[in-house]
């Protein structure tokens, strides 16, 4: 009932624990704190909280224009609705080394569980989208050691994304990753990678676990959980398929609506009550004061 009782500490230590365990944890990408309880019912390691997604929930493009207060008010109602830990996209740190000392504690006191920082400039573009450029390695280094100094419980997970392969040889985002671990980066999240090789090379090359970041249009293939785990990735993130699916789904339903003057026809492929009812605890709230919450869950598929 009501938000976690998992405190943000407790999650922060599962998520160190998770990032140990010789297996690929899977973080589904989620885009409200409902789609959030239903990626717990299924029984997934943790939550992905995109900064692309935060955008177009806003109806704006992924170039940047959130701000801190939004993401880290964003981030607070999602994590609080999971007992699971909750990574969440924190761009390029919302400005210059000291901007990014405060988005760490912002993000801290939000609640989620750990963050990543990015190596490009701003106005920032979607990871998997051409014409980005990247900050020098000093300018990155930095951005990590700011974050690493700045973060106040020690199990708060830092990760460095780094973008340069888009640019630049595998050799080069290589060494990029490695000065980034040497800056204080928990994890590496090599964005864009061309095969499921260069995923191998990136994690026999750094000494702390890497993130694969499989989305949809991109410019990786989809592999498998076992494919990223036989290559060495420790995590993998599906950042905009719930949106994705959501929104194709809302479409749908509304060509129905204007074609038919009805929604009947969309309605078996609709949530049911009952489920949702069930996903927001009806039941808990019924049982702490019935008599405030005095009320009934329907059955069947009403």
């Amino acid at each position: 009932m009501l938000y976690s009782h998992v405190t943000a500490e407790a999650k922060r230590v599962k998520f160190r624990e998770l990032l140990a365990e010789d297996r690929c944890v899977q973080f589904p990408g989620t885009f409200t704190p409902l789609a959030t309880k239903v990626i717990q019912d299924k029984g997934f390691d943790g939550v992905y909280i995109s900064g692309g997604v935060l955008a177009n929930e806003l109806g704006l493009p992924d170039v940047g224009l959130t701000t801190l207060t939004e993401v880290a008010q964003r981030g607070a109602q999602i994590a609080r609705s999971t007992d699971l830990p909750t990574l969440i996209d924190a761009d390029t740190g919302f400005g210059e080394p000291m901007n990014v000392a405060r988005t760490i504690q912002e993000l801290e006191n939000a609640g989620v569980s750990g963050c990543h920082i990015e190596d490009q400039f701003n106005p920032k573009r979607c990871g998997h989208l051409d014409g980005k450029s990247v900050v020098d390695l000093e300018i990155a280094v930095k951005r990590i050691q700011a974050a690493a100094q700045a973060r106040r419980d020690p199990n708060f997970v830092i990760m460095a994304r780094t973008d340069i392969r888009a640019i630049e040889p595998l050799e080069v985002a290589i060494e990029r990753a490695q000065a980034l671990v040497q800056a204080g980066a928990d994890v590496i999240f090599p964005e864009a990678l061309k095969d499921i090789d260069e995923f191998e090379a990136v994690a026999s090359a750094v000494s702390v676990p890497v993130l694969a970041n499989m989305t949809e249009f991109g410019k990786s293939e989809l592999f498998t959980v076992e494919q990223l785990h036989n290559a060495g990735v420790s995590m993998v993130i599906y950042p905009v398929s719930a949106q994705r699916a959501a929104m194709g789904a809302v479409e749908r339903l509304l060509d129905t609506i204007k074609a038919d003057g009805t929604q009947q026809a969309a309605v078996s492929e609709m949530q049911t009550r009952t489920r949702l009812y069930q996903t927001v605890d009806y039941d808990g709230y019924s049982a702490f004061d019935s008599n405030v919450f005095n009320f009934e869950v329907p059955g069947g598929r009403s």
